[in-house]
């Protein structure tokens, strides 16, 4: 009997210890659980705060848009342009004769017409306009007549030349750029006179602001040049 009783005293005294840290180990996980559900609201609240930042950022980019559209309304009605995703399209026929970069009279007053509209909408946003000239595949040769060599030279004259009326509109000038695609990108097959002419074409597209790029890498003041050294000279003879 008194040894019986020994054995189960011996067993309990055995047994409390695994309770003892079945308990702590509950606790640890409980608190694991609270800080991950912490964590989880709190990523919630925040992806929803971001994500109705952004609702109201993309409605205001929008709300922008439809009133650049509005203010263009009588170029559109006319079929002078397109607006199409932001992008405005001109039929290079309405700007330019043929093989030409001059700007026509008409191409001049509908490029004043946009201009306001264009900078009262670069004002607000953090964006550039790029001027993008497009030729049809029909080749071009240099000549006293033609002194473009090419569809390249004449979609980036083109597009200098829109640059250059628009700032003369008002447009400022760290708003705009301009950027030549030749024959590249065509919107239809240059298999029909109709379709060349609606592939020669200038675009103004908004695209975002360049940034200034912080240099973080540079050279050592020691591996400088002295200010007083010498320029080598050069090994081989010619006109500089």
């Amino acid at each position: 009997m008194f040894l019986s009783e020994r054995r189960a005293e011996h067993d309990d005294e055995g047994t409390l210890p695994v309770f003892a840290a079945f308990s702590d180990l509950m606790a640890c996980v409980l608190g694991i659980f609270v800080l991950f559900f912490v964590w989880v609201v709190s990523f919630e609240v925040t992806m929803a705060s971001d994500l109705q930042r952004e609702r109201a950022e993309r409605v205001q980019a929008t709300d922008r848009v439809r009133a650049l559209e509005a203010s263009l309304a009588g170029p559109l009605r006319a079929g002078l342009i397109t607006f199409v995703n932001g992008t405005i399209g001109i039929r290079g026929s309405v700007l330019f004769d043929l093989n030409s970069a001059e700007l026509r009279v008409e191409g001049q007053a509908l490029l004043r017409e946009m201009a306001t509209p264009l900078a009262t909408y670069l004002a607000t946003r953090e964006e550039v306009l790029m001027v993008s000239g497009f030729t049809d595949d029909l080749q071009i040769r240099g000549g006293p007549l033609r002194p473009y060599q090419d569809n390249w030279e004449l979609s980036v004259q083109r597009a200098v030349t829109v640059v250059r009326a628009m700032i003369e509109a008002g447009v400022p000038e760290e708003s705009l750029f301009a950027a030549g695609f030749g024959q590249n990108h065509p919107v239809v097959p240059n298999d029909t006179e109709d379709n060349r002419a609606k592939n020669r074409r200038v675009e103004m597209a908004p695209v975002p602001r360049p940034r200034q790029l912080e240099l973080t890498n540079q050279a050592p003041a020691s591996a400088l040049p002295p200010a007083h050294a010498t320029p080598e000279r050069a090994t081989t003879d010619g006109a500089g």
